[in-house]
């Protein structure tokens, strides 16, 4: 699946075939974006993909539908993805986790087209509630559930005190769909230039010390300490510091070779 912005510009006679479903859910992203979903046509959508409007019906029956497939093949799996790249994570405490997460959503939906979708459902639910409901099933259950899981067992592992982690998890997120809508609103029409770095990690500073245990002092050195394949080598260490520490604590020196 490739992403929009790496979809090819080339001359429809240049194209390949098996490209036309992606190029059409990629003109209609852009469509829906700069029309607004209640104001766009599938006309609009063909005459951006530069096909016939016949050639969208091939695909999609109406822009409902459309803009669904645009939330399946291109959002949806943002979940699963960065669920399984930071589960590869196996020595990183849960507070890097969670950053690492959110860093990650902003960098694969928030920072790109994809993010008009939820100014999109934002602003135009009350016409489409449809549409709001399959986004919410599609897209918001999933990564709230995501993140409660993580905050679930940072909780667990005390590394973060006992909080509600069903609405630690909406309130970790809602700070990313108001940069995402801001960027695309105020910053447009009032000129302003919001650097999306310096927010999301002012925000998730105040989140982590909001969730940090005080009794937790676990550190990075105990986590390896967990893993199995660091056991021979901190065995070694240990038996080495051991022996320094007898032959100090007894003034010894042990006998030099030769």
């Amino acid at each position: 699946m490739k992403p929009c912005e790496a979809v090819s510009s080339a001359p429809r006679w240049a194209r390949r075939k098996e490209d036309r479903p992606q190029e059409l859910l990629c003109a209609a992203l852009k469509v829906f974006g700069e029309k607004g979903f209640a104001g766009s046509r599938l006309e609009d959508v063909a005459k951006m993909a530069g096909v016939s409007k016949g050639t969208v019906y091939l695909y999609y029956s109406n822009k409902e539908e459309l803009l669904k497939a645009v939330v399946r093949e291109h959002v949806s799996p943002i979940v699963n993805e960065v669920r399984q790249r930071i589960g590869e994570q196996t020595n990183a405490t849960y507070s890097e986790l969670l950053r690492d997460s959110i860093h990650e959503w902003w960098d694969r939906y928030g920072s790109t087209q994809l993010c008009t979708i939820t100014k999109l459902i934002l602003t135009e639910s009350h016409a489409f509630p449809d549409l709001s409901l399959f986004f919410y099933n599609e897209v918001v259950l999933p990564w709230w559930a995501y993140l409660e899981d993580l905050l679930k067992r940072g909780v667990k592992a005390g590394e973060f005190r006992d909080v509600d982690t069903e609405y630690t998890a909406r309130v970790l997120h809602s700070p990313l769909v108001t940069l995402g809508v801001w960027q695309q609103t105020m910053d447009v029409s009032c000129q302003t230039d919001t650097d999306p770095k310096r927010f999301i990690d002012t925000y998730i500073q105040m989140v982590l010390e909001g969730l940090k245990n005080p009794n937790y002092v676990k550190s990075k050195s105990e986590i390896a300490a967990h893993n199995p394949k660091n056991i021979p080598q901190m065995a070694a260490g240990l038996a080495s510091g051991l022996a320094s520490d007898a032959f100090g604590l007894f003034k010894i020196k042990p006998k030099q070779p030769g």
